[in-house]
């Protein structure tokens, strides 16, 4: 058997950037906030704006590593965590356990002490969350980031690259002193001792189901991989692993980037619910975040091209997670809770996986409509609003047809005949909106199409010269927002 997850199948996510960058939570925007210790210190000159905020706003003597002490997770609930991803929609999520600065949200035991469990608060903040999510949705899967590399930890110093060489930081005002690490102990080698003994923690102790690796860089992932696979095909589990980690990879990781066209492997957009960043950012005003509108958008077309969206969340220094984006989850869970199933569990089209404001997924029971717009009134008694009769709009709808005078076949629902509820001959009147979609569609006359998150009832649909068009009830569409997924299921 296979240990790999098929993330094709757990979909949607929520990822948590959250440690001591959370504290000061500023950052120009347009800044990675979760950079900021990196950010001070380049430049460490007064063209530098977060310098100059740094030391307007704690002073040259305030250090990162002070802000461990106001890293106090105060408001930090596991179990409401867990139910927001929840409500959401999310099928997985994805903490991060230790960033770039190296400081740990786990029990990172004798290997450095720069963590929560020793340092701050004192607390195991992952150990919480993780039986929380095993406790209270056991069927959620539970994902761990870690960084690959440190900015500046001493042992990361003969193996450090680019924007990660290791080793001690000079004070940003003061540039004869030397920023301490805090909990670092001596005599470590890091890929060893602490990249891989962490991953071993994270797999072993945690039993973390997706190892989320980040940079990459110099690395003992084949000696890790090679251990957690074979324990899991033995445990009978199923994990995976990004493409950051160095080898094995499950799935492809853009970052606040997505792919224009269908993928056939696996891959995973990753972005804030921050426009412009992970981590909290007290810059960032509340009608600034995405939209729910949005995120559902980001979601279908990612999910249309074989992806999956882990979108991102970052909580205050006290653990908050502020009602601007706890607004927006609620708002992208309700729409999952009725149109979810033109989501979980599909795949891409292979003929193509949009049409202008239209995205196309499917099962082997049905295939999905989904637009970004909603359908507008079609049909009317006549005048100035609109054509008279439902057989303009068509013809108007089909310019490129060799016959325009030819008939749609029209397939009444239930295989009844082509009338309406009273028994007159079905012909749309006024209140009916019809979508036309331009592309071949797996079809056939006794199927039926529903709008979900609608009444319930099957929607009448004509099929013509390799277009369907589905006509709607305007009253159906203004049960749904955002976005309008019609399920074609087959009979």
């Amino acid at each position: 058997m296979s240990s790999s997850i098929s993330l094709r199948y757990i979909l949607t996510s929520r990822s948590i950037h959250w440690g001591i960058y959370s504290v000061p939570g500023w950052v120009p925007i347009g800044y990675y906030e979760e950079w900021y210790h990196w950010w001070i210190h380049n430049p460490a000159q007064p063209s530098n704006i977060l310098w100059n905020y740094h030391r307007n706003t704690y002073g040259e003597n305030v250090v990162y590593d002070d802000f461990i002490t106001g890293f106090s997770g105060a408001k930090f609930n596991a179990s409401q965590w867990i139910n927001l991803f929840h409500d959401a929609g999310a099928k997985y999520f994805v903490i991060v356990t230790k960033h770039h600065d190296g400081f740990a949200l786990f029990d990172t035991e004798d290997t450095t002490h720069r963590s929560s469990v020793h340092l701050g608060p004192k607390r195991d903040f992952l150990g919480e969350l993780m039986s929380a999510a095993k406790e209270e949705h056991p069927d959620m899967k539970r994902g761990t980031y870690y960084s690959m590399p440190e900015w500046f930890n001493p042992a990361f110093k003969k193996y450090g690259f680019g924007n990660w060489p290791g080793g001690l930081a000079r004070n940003a005002y003061n540039a004869s002193k030397w920023e301490p690490y805090t909990g670092y102990i001596e005599g470590k080698d890091y890929l060893r001792d602490i990249q891989e003994a962490h991953m071993k923690i994270l797999a072993e102790k945690y039993e973390t189901d997706i190892m989320w690796c980040d940079i990459g860089g110099p690395n003992r992932t084949i000696e890790f991989a090679s251990q957690w696979y074979n324990d899991a095909i033995k445990q009978n589990r199923q994990v995976a692993m990004n493409n950051r980690c160095g080898v094995a990879p499950d799935f492809d990781t853009p970052e606040y980037a997505r792919f224009s066209s269908i993928q056939t492997k696996a891959w995973e957009t990753n972005e804030g619910i921050d426009p412009y960043s992970y981590g909290y950012n007290r810059q960032t005003r509340d009608e600034d975040y995405r939209s729910a509108e949005a995120i559902i958008h980001s979601l279908v077309d990612i999910v249309s091209k074989n992806g999956n969206y882990l979108l991102n969340l970052g909580p205050t220094g006290e653990g908050e997670i502020i009602p601007a984006m706890v607004e927006r989850l609620m708002e992208v869970g309700h729409w999952l809770s009725h149109s979810g199933e033109c989501i979980y569990n599909t795949t891409y089209s292979f003929p193509g996986a949009e049409e202008k404001n239209l995205r196309f997924t499917t099962t082997p029971e049905a295939f999905c409509i989904i637009s970004f717009s909603k359908p507008q009134e079609a049909f009317t008694d006549g005048g100035a609003a609109g054509p008279s009769s439902h057989d303009e709009v068509l013809q108007v709808q089909d310019p490129h047809s060799h016959d325009q005078q030819a008939p749609w076949e029209i397939y009444p629902v239930d295989g009844g005949s082509e009338e309406d509820d009273q028994g007159d001959p079905f012909k749309p009147r006024r209140g009916h909106a019809l979508l036309v979609v331009e592309r071949p569609v797996p079809i056939l006359p006794r199927d039926d199409i529903y709008l979900l998150g609608g009444s319930g009832k099957p929607l009448k649909w004509k099929f013509k010269g390799n277009r369907l068009g589905i006509f709607v009830p305007t009253q159906e569409l203004d049960r749904v927002s955002h976005a309008w997924a019609f399920k074609v299921e087959y009979a």
